[in-house]
């Protein structure tokens, strides 16, 4: 469907007022799309979104991240932290209990979780036979063990400070061993959780129902049971445009971020929702903690791009709030600090390091490398993918103008992955999602150890000052002495300028007017626990 059939569709869709498909029923059923599809229901396989959201409605695990991104608890109740940030003792409680299945030999078909339970997960994630993609989450962990049924210890071999938070992805979901045994690698068709739903059916590629665990162990604060909703219902259309047209006429509650198929026919030039739809739909923002970024490979030879002061000019060379506006309708803030995001807890928003646009600087700068007005500077060129073709090509316009001759080179997301890890691109464009909420995940893409290919330090980024900062930050138990540890680190990264932030990425979700209580964070996480829809 091209652009006009879009608009004239939405055209027709905008004059009924009752656009929405009648529903009859009196059950409360949260239906969306994943145009990405779901391959499996196995946590130990919840490696990016489509994943994780379906297995979090399944699964429950020791702790979970609140909306503030906090630690706060779910199996385990309490648990307290020793000897010296190394030993974490998690105190269970004793009313969670896995979804039914004939497997476990019950009266009730079910049985209770125990911390044994955790020994297993754990350790089979941690398993190399188990292949999970989610091993390196508990690379730190020395041993394990259930002294009891309502106690987990986990030790680790050095201290790190954002474990606790590492625990709250869903890798580290409570699974139980007579039901994975039973059915081995087939458990991804075959869920068996603690979550707040249970499977009810999975077509794969055409439909997957999730209906409530009547005996879910969290209640709301006046003591009624959770979730309210009866069931899930997930979608898996791949065409965007025809999952907008769908959400628009009422046939999907919800609606997770702006594809550029219809992103103008959906928001102002601002970012605000457009009249006509305003009336019908709420629009929901918050950060994401997604930092989109140009990396330059610090270790190309013979590059200008290995000169500081080139790279600052780049910085320098372009307008990001004007490439936000119109390019992306105002969503995501312009990304003039570090690497380290905002909607990260601690998040300092009165930074005095980063770029902002500056020609008259970047010229200078040129100019004492030995480029006046880009005199003798030889082409760079940019690689990146059709996706984010529109930003570059706005770069390398501004950039012209200061005398960097720019060349954009377009290539299929995964060669230029393989390209970037193989160190063959001097400038490529990349983007870091938060695995968990601390600037660490961010600042080990500098450090120098974690260079590619065996790590993410796709800059192949090396300071000695910047590594000692990181290893000091990862031990330091107080958060806000780590906090500062961290913006030390990440001040001098952008002084030496390996990157060039383009800009912090913002979540978006749309509802209609009759679904309340949805609840999210800087995560993009989907908590459908406390959901209503008024039919």
């Amino acid at each position: 469907m091209n652009r006009c059939s879009l608009v004239l569709v939405l055209a027709g869709l905008s004059l009924c007022a009752a656009c929405r498909v009648p529903d009859n029923s009196d059950k409360m059923i949260f239906r969306y799309n994943e145009s990405a599809g779901i391959a499996t229901l196995d946590p130990a396989f919840a490696k990016d979104q489509a994943l994780i959201w379906a297995c979090s409605q399944l699964y429950c695990g020791l702790v979970r991240l609140d909306e503030q991104l906090q630690v706060v608890p779910c199996i385990a109740k309490k648990w307290e932290v020793t000897d010296g940030g190394i030993a974490y003792t998690f105190h269970l409680r004793d009313d969670v209990r896995f979804h039914p299945n004939a497997l476990f030999n019950t009266p009730d078909s079910s049985r209770r979780v125990v911390a044994g339970d955790f020994v297993y997960s754990l350790s089979r994630l941690m398993d190399e036979r188990t292949a999970s993609p989610g091993r390196w989450v508990l690379g730190d962990v020395d041993t394990l063990f259930a002294p009891d049924d309502s106690t987990l210890v986990i030790r680790l071999g050095q201290p790190f400070a954002p474990f606790l938070s590492l625990l709250g992805m869903a890798y580290c979901s409570v699974v139980p061993r007579e039901v994975v045994e039973h059915y081995g690698s087939d458990f991804r068709q075959h869920p068996c959780g603690t979550g707040p739903f249970c499977l009810q059916m999975w077509k794969e590629g055409v439909k997957l129902v999730m209906r409530r665990n009547p005996r879910y162990f969290e209640r709301d604060d006046l003591g009624n049971p959770l979730p309210y909703l009866d069931a899930v219902a997930v979608t898996f259309i791949v065409d965007k445009q025809t999952t907008f047209l769908e959400f628009v006429k009422g046939n999907l509650d919800f609606l997770n971020s702006l594809d550029a198929s219809y992103k103008d026919e959906l928001l102002t030039r601002t970012g605000q929702l457009k009249e006509k739809y305003a009336r019908r739909i709420d629009m929901v923002s918050t950060p994401f903690l997604n930092t989109e970024y140009l990396g330059f490979c610090m270790e190309s030879p013979e590059s200008p791009l290995n000169d500081r002061r080139v790279r600052q000019a780049i910085n320098y060379g372009f307008d990001r709030t004007k490439m936000m506006k119109y390019l992306r309708n105002g969503i995501g803030q312009p990304g003039c600090g570090g690497m380290v995001p905002c909607g990260l807890p601690g998040f300092d928003t009165a930074t005095t390091y980063g770029y902002s646009y500056n020609p008259q600087l970047a010229a200078r700068l040129l100019k004492e490398a030995g480029y006046p007005q880009g005199q003798d500077l030889p082409p760079v060129t940019l690689s990146t993918t059709s996706s984010y073709l529109d930003l570059c090509k706005f770069i390398q316009q501004q950039l012209g103008i200061i005398g960097i001759d720019v060349r954009v080179e377009v290539n299929p997301p995964a060669a230029l992955r393989e390209e970037i890890a193989q160190g063959k691109c001097g400038w490529f464009r990349g983007s870091w999602i938060a695995d968990y909420p601390d600037a660490e995940n961010y600042l080990t893409l500098f450090y120098s150890p974690n260079r590619c290919p065996a790590g993410a330090n796709y800059t192949r980024f090396s300071d000695d000052r910047c590594d000692n900062l990181y290893r000091s930050a990862k031990a330091e138990p107080d958060p806000l002495k780590r906090q500062r540890l961290y913006r030390a680190m990440d001040s001098l990264v952008m002084a030496e300028a390996p990157v060039v932030v383009l800009y912090y990425d913002q979540i978006l979700h749309f509802t209609h007017k009759n679904v309340s209580g949805m609840r999210t964070n800087a995560m993009n996480a989907l908590d459908l626990r406390y959901t209503v829809i008024d039919r």
